[in-house]
């Protein structure tokens, strides 16, 4: 199993894909990666050369921000938006969305599970 910027890929899975499992590197800067150090898209991860993941890892470590260091730059810029006290910093402290979506009804995923309100009734 290789071990690239402190993440094991998967093995039996094409480059492109694997590389993917990296917080940090989507399909695009995958296949970048791969044009870069010259191995085919096509090529899985146990079929690469010890050479060839070391040169994938020094490409990643080198070029691009992933995993922790990328972790705690947006943890960062979310701190900086609360600590200045701006819209979008009282939404991220609020638990609500920040990008204008509605709230009326939806957006679950920031807000939680539903809570009931107690004395209202019930829609029959």
């Amino acid at each position: 199993m290789a071990r690239i910027a402190g993440v094991n890929i998967p093995t039996n899975k094409r480059v492109v894909v694997a590389l993917t499992y990296i917080h940090g590197i989507g399909p695009h800067f995958a296949k970048q990666i791969c044009g870069k150090v010259g191995i085919p898209e096509e090529r899985r991860v146990n079929q690469l050369t010890d050479a060839e993941v070391i040169q994938i890892r020094e490409m990643i470590d080198h070029d691009y921000r992933v995993e922790g260091d990328l972790r705690r730059e947006v943890a960062m810029n979310v701190k900086r938006l609360m600590d200045l006290g701006c819209y979008r910093g009282l939404r991220h402290r609020k638990g609500l969305p920040v990008h204008g979506q509605r709230t009326h009804t939806n957006a679950r995923t920031r807000k939680g599970p539903a809570r009931p309100i107690a004395g209202k009734k019930q829609a029959k």
